[in-house]
C-alpha cells in the first residue's frame, strides 16, 4: 500500500488521525507500537515493582553470556549513566551482582542472582501476556513476520 493510501485510511474510526502522513510513516508506527507495548509492560511489572528497562537489563543479566555494563547500553541503545542506575536499583533489590569479567579484570559483568533469576520468570509471563494484549490484533503468522522484519533493521 502508499503512503498516500495509508494516510487516506481511517484508523478505528479515529477522526483525529484521519489523512495524517504519520500513518504512513514506519518510525512513527514503530515508536507508537512501542509506546503501547511499553504501557502495557508497565502495568504487568508493577506489581513486582519492576520498571520496564531494569525487565531489560534482568533479561539481559538472565542470559547465557554475562554481559558488560557496556553491552547492555550498546545492546539497550541507552545512555551508560542510565545502565549504571537501573543495574544499580537491581544490584540494592538484590536481583543482580557486579562481578569482574573474567576475561578482563578491568571490566565489570553483570549476573543475575537467584532472586533475580526467579523475579526475571514472573516478570517474563507478566510482559508475555501483556504483549498478548498489545499485539492481539496480529495473527501468529504476522507475529512472525513483523519480527523477522524489525529483526532485520534492528541489527
Amino acid at each position: 500500500m502508499t503512503d498516500a493510501k495509508l494516510a487516506a485510511t481511517r484508523v478505528d474510526d479515529d477522526v483525529r488521525v484521519d489523512g495524517s502522513d504519520l500513518l504512513g510513516d514506519i518510525e512513527f508506527l514503530v515508536a507508537r507500537v512501542r509506546a503501547i507495548g511499553s504501557q502495557h509492560a508497565r502495568e504487568a511489572l508493577r506489581p513486582l515493582g519492576l520498571p520496564v528497562r531494569g525487565f531489560a537489563v534482568l533479561s539481559l543479566a538472565c542470559g547465557a553470556v554475562s554481559p558488560t555494563q557496556r553491552d547492555i547500553a550498546e545492546f539497550l541503545q541507552l545512555d551508560p549513566s542510565q545502565v549504571v542506575a537501573v543495574i544499580d536499583m537491581l544490584e540494592s533489590a538484590g536481583y543482580v551482582r557486579r562481578a569482574q569479567s573474567p576475561r578482563d579484570r578491568r571490566v565489570n559483568i553483570v549476573e543475575a542472582t537467584d532472586l533475580g533469576i526467579e523475579t526475571y520468570t514472573k516478570a517474563r509471563d507478566a510482559v508475555t501476556a501483556a504483549r498478548e494484549e498489545s499485539l492481539h490484533k496480529l495473527s501468529p503468522e504476522e507475529r512472525e513476520t513483523l519480527t523477522r522484519l524489525l529483526l532485520k533493521v534492528a541489527f
